[in-house]
C-alpha cells in the first residue's frame, strides 16, 4: 500500500456514529499539527463473524454506506484491511510491528476507548503504549464521547434500535438510523383498510431492523421525500402468522411503485405493535397514526 506516514485509528467503525466521528476529528487535528497524512483503520468482515462462523450480529451499516460516511468525514484514506484468522493470531505487538508499522506506516495511533486488538484481545493500553515506545510509534488514547450520560458505541446503538428507543439512537449516531431497499408485492390488505403499504424487501439482509412497532419515518423514492407511517413485525390483527415484515404507508401519495428502490429513516417509535379485536378498531387506530405522523413530520421543516 502506498502510504505515507501517517495519523492513523482502527476498528471496525459500525454505523459511523458520534463517537466514531469524534474519535476521526481527533485523527484529523493531530494529522495536521504533525504534518502528517490522516488514515483510517476498518476491516471489510466484522471480526467476531470471521472468529465466530455461527455469530449472528445484526450491523447498523453496510460495507458501502460505511464507505461513504467514512469519506464524508474528510479523512485522507480510508484503509480497508480484509480480517483472517492468520490476522487475529498476531499479538497485539506483532500486529502493531508488521502490519500498522511496516505495511501502513502509522506513526501515531489513536486507540478507541473500548478498542482492544492482538490475539483474544488479552493485552490492553498499558501494553501498547509500551511496545509503541519500543518501536517508536506514539500511541494516543481517545477520550469517551458521552451524551445524554450514555458512551456512545455501536453495541449501545444496537441496544437502542432493539428497544424501540429512536431518539436517543438517532443522538448517538448523529443522524436518522435508515434502511434501503425494494418494494416488493404483499398481501395488499391495507388497501382494503384505507392504508395502502409498501412492503419492504431489505437490501442488506444483514442490517439491524429496529424493534416491531408503528414509526414515523421519512420516506426517499425517486428523490423526492415523503412522510410515511412504518410497521415492523406481524400484523396480529389479521393473523399473518410469525412472517415479520417491514411495510410503510406513505401519507398524501398515490401510484404504482412495485419494484422501485426505497429509503426509510426513522424518526419516531408511535407505538408497540398491537392486536385489535376487529378491523374497524385497527382502522380506527391507524387514522390515529396518521395524525400523529403527520403532526411529526409535515410540519417539520425537513420536509
Amino acid at each position: 500500500m502506498n502510504i505515507k506516514p501517517c495519523v492513523a485509528t482502527i476498528g471496525y467503525f459500525d454505523g459511523v456514529h458520534k463517537g466514531h466521528q469524534f474519535l476521526l476529528e481527533h485523527v484529523k487535528q493531530m494529522a495536521k499539527e504533525k504534518g502528517l497524512e490522516s488514515a483510517v483503520i476498518t476491516f471489510t468482515e466484522h471480526p467476531r463473524k470471521v472468529m465466530q462462523p455461527d455469530y449472528h450480529l445484526d450491523l447498523l451499516s453496510t460495507p458501502e454506506e460505511k464507505r461513504q460516511m467514512l469519506k464524508a468525514t474528510g479523512i485522507e484514506h480510508i484503509i480497508e484491511f480484509p480480517f483472517t484468522i492468520e490476522l487475529s493470531q498476531l499479538t497485539a505487538r506483532e500486529f502493531m510491528t508488521e502490519v500498522l508499522q511496516k505495511q501502513l506506516h502509522v506513526q501515531t495511533l489513536f486507540i478507541g476507548y473500548d478498542h482492544r486488538f492482538g490475539h483474544n484481545r488479552s493485552e490492553g493500553f498499558e501494553d501498547y503504549q509500551r511496545y509503541g515506545a519500543e518501536i517508536g510509534m506514539d500511541i494516543i488514547h481517545a477520550p469517551v464521547c458521552e451524551i445524554d450520560n450514555v458512551n456512545v458505541s455501536s453495541s449501545a446503538i444496537r441496544r437502542f434500535l432493539c428497544g424501540g428507543e429512536i431518539t436517543i439512537a438517532t443522538h448517538c449516531l448523529g443522524y436518522e438510523y435508515f434502511l434501503a431497499g425494494k418494494i416488493v408485492d404483499g398481501f395488499k390488505l391495507g388497501r382494503k383498510l384505507g392504508f395502502p403499504t409498501a412492503n419492504i424487501q431489505i437490501n442488506e439482509p444483514g442490517k439491524l431492523i429496529p424493534a416491531d412497532g408503528v414509526y414515523a419515518v421519512r420516506v426517499f423514492l425517486e428523490g423526492t421525500e415523503y412522510a410515511g407511517m412504518l410497521n415492523i413485525g406481524v400484523r396480529p390483527t389479521v393473523n399473518n402468522g410469525k412472517q415479520r415484515s417491514v411495510e410503510v404507508h406513505i401519507l398524501h401519495f398515490n401510484g404504482n411503485i412495485y419494484g422501485h428502490d426505497i429509503r426509510i429513516s426513522f424518526v419516531q417509535r408511535i407505538r408497540n405493535e398491537q392486536k385489535f379485536d376487529n378491523l374497524d378498531s385497527l382502522i380506527a387506530q391507524l387514522k390515529r397514526d396518521a395524525h400523529e405522523v403527520e403532526r411529526l413530520l409535515l410540519h417539520n421543516h425537513k420536509l
